[in-house]
């Protein structure tokens, strides 16, 4: 074997070579892992720096590294031809082996094998490599332009738009926190965070404190029935309202009501609760948990009311109420757990209607859709379209339902089964 012969199987080895390199670039900057490449920058990581700066030029860093990959596979696919040609004296077999040859050896030792190792390794690949690729994108960036322009004008006379906006979908959030693991801990930590997501389809309707559920402070009764009703509520915040004129006045705060009664010489009947009274904050019942989340914010407020679409008052939502959506209940020395859920012995719940679907599958790690209903009777006058009867059984869902308590159009109490949760 002379020296020419050896040269250019060297020189092919070392274009092998250089095609797993550019291929395996390929595969680690577009699998490494974007959050963990973040937080090495922030952490003034230089070279995580660059492969951030890299993926941010994706169209550049592309056509760089097929590029370059495609030369060196030509470049070796000639050599390799021109070898067995010189090496067989024919040419048809010459260039029938080479191509063999080469699609083998560029297939094994340029594609499969490099991609493998970058995927497995890609955090690790990347920030290795990327001082070389970005120098690697400077020198073919002319190249790559002109490419990247030919490829627009063809894009462009097909209809076809390229968006620039390269940012996760909330259905790729949702997807991997959904991937997240199975533990109890992990299970109350995704819905947390779906929960979190959740926060902009949710509106305060579904979550308020109905109007009869209400405590309430009534104008027109005696001061001093007010004011012990007020020291001994569970609540810091309470509506002011006027019977007579069905209309809200307020909301007391019960700090400022101690503050007035530690003065001297207070006169328990002199007490106007109307100037205690803080000015009401009325919302749409169909404001986001999101938005209505930033006003709290804003105004520094805690409560407010929830109107329908004709001014008529619907109840209350607090901001424990929004953090409860994303944390779950949060109990002190005054709170009870969630009522209206009993478990028994059979497997199956009772449940009351007025549940919402939210509390009942955080409670019960159900995934009942709350899309077209927020409460258990809700969703199972959507499913029957009927008003039903109690004894009646449905299922859906993978439950059965049996009604076992209701009046005229309300659903007070069910049996709940799963069949196959």
């Amino acid at each position: 074997m002379d020296l020419y012969t050896i040269l250019i199987i060297l020189l092919i080895i070392f274009l092998l070579f250089l095609s797993a390199f550019f291929s395996g670039s390929e595969t680690a900057l577009t699998a490494v892992s974007k959050p963990r490449m973040h937080q090495l920058e922030k952490k003034n990581n230089t070279k995580a720096k660059i492969v951030n700066f890299l993926r941010s030029q994706k169209e550049k860093l592309i056509g760089t590294l097929l590029l370059g990959n495609n030369l060196v596979n030509t470049l070796a696919t000639a050599l390799a031809t021109s070898f067995f040609i010189t090496f067989l004296g024919d040419s048809e077999k010459g260039v029938l082996y080479s191509t063999l040859t080469m699609t083998l050896l560029i297939l094994i030792f340029g594609e499969v094998l490099p991609k493998t190792i970058a995927i497995n390794k890609a955090d690790k690949l990347a920030l290795l490599i990327a001082p070389i690729i970005k120098i690697l994108v400077r020198i073919f960036s002319p190249i790559t332009l002109i490419i990247q322009f030919l490829i627009n004008c063809f894009l462009k006379i097909i209809g076809f738009k390229i968006s620039n906006e390269l940012r996760a979908t909330e259905e790729e959030l949702r997807g991997a926190i959904d991937l997240h693991g199975k533990s109890e801990r992990t299970s109350r930590e995704k819905h947390m965070l779906q929960s979190i997501l959740d926060l902009d389809d949710v509106k305060v309707g579904e979550i308020m404190t109905h109007r009869k559920n209400l405590e309430v402070i009534y104008i027109d009764q005696s001061k001093k029935k007010n004011i012990k009703k007020i020291l001994s509520s569970q609540f810091t915040r309470l509506p002011l309202y006027d019977k007579n004129s069905d209309k809200i006045l307020g909301i007391l705060n019960v700090k400022d009501v101690l503050k007035y009664l530690n003065k001297k010489d207070v006169d328990l009947e002199m007490i106007d609760l109307k100037l205690l009274a803080k000015k009401p904050w009325f919302v749409p019942e169909t404001t986001s948990l999101f938005d209505q989340l930033q006003e709290f914010k804003k105004n520094q407020k805690h409560l407010a009311f929830v109107v329908d679409e004709y001014g008529t008052l619907m109840g209350i939502v607090t901001l424990e109420d929004i953090i409860e959506e994303i944390v779950g209940d949060i109990e002190d020395e005054h709170d009870t757990k969630i009522q209206g859920i009993k478990k028994r012995k059979d497997g199956s719940f009772y449940l009351n209607g007025n549940l919402t679907i939210r509390d009942v599958n955080r409670e019960l790690d159900w995934k009942l859709p709350d899309e077209n209903a927020s409460t258990v009777a809700g969703l199972i006058f959507y499913e029957i379209k009927t008003i039903p009867e109690p004894g009646q059984i449905f299922s859906f869902y993978g439950f059965r339902f049996e009604i076992l308590k209701a009046k005229k159009n309300h659903i007070d109490l069910v049996k709940i089964i799963p069949i196959n949760v």
